[in-house]
């Protein structure tokens, strides 16, 4: 019998991970912050002319989530037979997506903490939480029906949909007359990438901080093909669906949105506002256990290509270290050249700021780059098995030491085992699931992650290979 890969539906700090890819239980709904639905788990190869804006920067009047909600819309209790759409979307959302209990869970207990950590006295009044856990448009932007309460709703990642909401109940018109219109592109992968990042990550207009996670935010640990996979559906992909919108491979979702969040950590380090806090630089962009662990137990080890001692504070280069491993199997030459300028950064920062902006700068036309070389490629089955190899060996290698970059290398074999079982290319992965299984274990408890018991299981997924 086929055995389907499994995938957790979160990795987060402290959560004890699930492997059924659609159920996602009740705590972590009430922590996960987003701004971002992801909505589809297939991407298009639909071309916008114009790089769109975010729907929270657009300008866009909302009208609310209760407009979708009819039940001749998509409010319906249950999927539709005769329908090119399930038309129960806004229930889906509803009841099972986390991003609906975006605005509750800064009212809950952990949330009510967090706030008065912070100094602030009702944190569903303060705009740096509202930024992220709803849709805080302006007040003129607002329609009569839109509730901030919604949290992350339907024009928060469609965009606001006065402009393009005729066209849409009239069933006329292509997808690029949609997208003129204003309706945002989440099946574009760099398009999804943008908006998703832009809260699990940061962008120039809402950055996190480490004073938030100080405070007792949640660690944020987000992949776009991992996370996306693990978004409660409301969509099929139909005749209907593949006319409309073209599928890419989860492994290109995935390798965009490594290229995106390097893209984004370098910019952020290069930018005089976001990159220090006082005397201190923003530790946000830092590895939090390289500083966040017991001092009674030994754990540091060395990186060949980090090349830093003990003691120094090292930045999270986990999506900078997935980029350089899938540059392996697509441009050898090109994965030298990351290893080197990542190794410059690191080195850079026990010399000064100077030293520090310069590989920055070197590493930030190399990242931009493979942004649009991965946005225009296809991964067949050979690549994604020789990305699979390039990543296990790697592992064992000794570069998966620390667990950031342990959990993003998890996804990223979840993320390709089921691209490469979505093709047709494996009748049985049943070997690597369980291998996957273990390592997903490895990584599930922060306090307890050893790279011991993660090359264990690496060792395990190497040789399902034979």
């Amino acid at each position: 019998m086929k055995t389907s890969i499994v995938r957790p539906t979160q990795v987060r700090a402290g959560s004890k991970a699930s492997f059924s890819r659609r159920t996602v239980s009740r705590g972590i709904k009430t922590l996960l912050l987003s701004v971002v639905s992801g909505f589809m788990l297939s991407v298009s190869a639909v071309s916008v002319q114009a790089e769109p804006e975010l729907p929270h920067y657009s300008g866009q009047a909302r009208l609310g989530s209760q407009t979708c909600g009819g039940s001749t819309c998509h409010g319906a209790a249950k999927p539709w037979a005769n329908s090119a759409v399930l038309q129960n979307e806004f229930v889906t959302w509803s009841t099972d997506d986390p991003h609906s209990g975006a605005y509750k869970a800064l009212s809950s207990d952990r949330g009510k903490r967090i706030a008065k950590n912070l100094g602030i006295e009702d944190a569903r009044q303060e705009k740096v939480c509202l930024d992220c856990h709803t849709d805080n448009v302006p007040k003129e932007l607002q329609s009569k029906n839109f509730d901030i309460a919604d949290g992350v709703g339907c024009e928060s990642c469609h965009g606001g949909a006065v402009e393009w909401l005729g066209l849409h109940v009239s069933g006329f018109g292509e997808r690029e007359d949609y997208l003129n219109a204003g309706i945002y592109p989440t099946e574009d992968p760099k398009a999804r990438a943008k908006l998703c990042l832009s809260c699990h990550l940061s962008d120039p207009r809402k950055s996190i901080t480490h004073r938030i996670m100080g405070a007792g935010h949640p660690r944020l640990a987000f992949e776009l093909d991992t996370f996306t996979a693990n978004q409660p559906a409301h969509y099929r992909i139909d005749a209907d669906y593949k006319q409309r919108k073209q599928q890419s491979s989860g492994v290109k979702v995935w390798a965009v949105g490594q290229a995106m969040a390097a893209q984004i950590t370098v910019e952020a380090l290069m930018d005089k506002n976001r990159n220090s806090a006082g005397i201190f630089p923003e530790l946000f962009y830092f590895d939090c256990y390289a500083c966040h662990h017991s001092m009674e137990e030994p754990r540091w080890e060395k990186r060949e290509s980090v090349n830093i001692g003990p003691g120094v504070p090292r930045l999270n280069d986990s999506n900078l270290v997935m980029l350089r491993v899938l540059a392996t199997a697509v441009d050898p030459a090109m994965s030298a050249t990351l290893l080197d300028q990542t190794r410059a950064l690191h080195e850079s920062s026990s010399k000064g700021q100077d030293a520090t902006l310069k590989a920055l700068g070197d590493l930030s036309g190399t990242v931009s780059s493979l942004v649009d070389r991965f946005a225009a490629s296809d991964f067949d089955a050979p690549a994604m098995w020789k990305i699979y190899d390039a990543l296990v060996a790697e592992g064992l290698k000794g570069e998966f030491v620390d667990l950031i970059t342990a959990e993003q290398a998890t996804m990223a074999l979840g993320s390709i085992l089921a691209a490469i079982e979505a093709s047709g290319a494996s009748d049985d992965l049943q070997g690597y699931n369980d291998a996957l299984a273990k390592a997903y274990t490895a990584i599930d408890k922060s306090e307890e992650y050893t790279s011991a018991k993660y090359t264990a299981a690496l060792k395990l997924l190497a040789a399902a290979r034979k």
